[in-house]
């Protein structure tokens, strides 16, 4: 039995999860739901630099990833603001991630980028429209062409 015919599949379920998981960290920062941001019960005060513009981005960004659209250019902008996250915030605290608490950045930054080089996979809205836009391409047989041409 080939494991290969799972791939896809598991890489939209992974895809889903991953959108599922930064999708919360939004509305807890956002929002203050799902315990808050960082726990404490309360949302961040709106327009806050740079937290509160982060917490919109894991809010839209998770919410598209998850959907599985425009997956591509969410996926990267939820990549940049991990990455930010990361070397501006943990990295100066410590040169390795287990150092300066910035595992979950470093994690979620990668993990991004891999879903914004591999795409959201076929259990997407992405992979829906592209479906739908293959079946409406009318082809014309190459003989209806040449026969035009004369």
């Amino acid at each position: 039995m080939s494991s290969h015919r799972f791939a896809a599949p598991m890489w939209s379920l992974f895809r889903i999860v991953v959108g599922l998981l930064f999708l919360c960290h939004g509305l807890a920062s956002v929002f203050g739901v799902l315990g808050g941001n960082r726990g404490s019960g309360q949302a961040i005060e709106p327009g806050t630099w740079p937290n509160w513009y982060a917490g919109v981005i894991q809010l839209v960004c998770g919410a598209l990833v998850l959907a599985g659209l425009a997956t591509r250019p969410a996926a990267i902008l939820a990549s940049g603001s991990m990455a930010y996250a990361y070397f501006v915030v943990h990295q100066p605290e410590g040169v390795l991630p287990i150092q300066n608490g910035g595992v979950t950045p470093a994690l979620y930054a990668w993990t991004f980028l891999a879903i914004a080089v591999l795409g959201a996979g076929p259990w997407s809205i992405d992979a829906l429209i592209a479906r739908r836009r293959d079946t409406t391409t009318v082809t014309v047989p190459e003989s209806q062409l040449a026969g035009s041409r004369r």
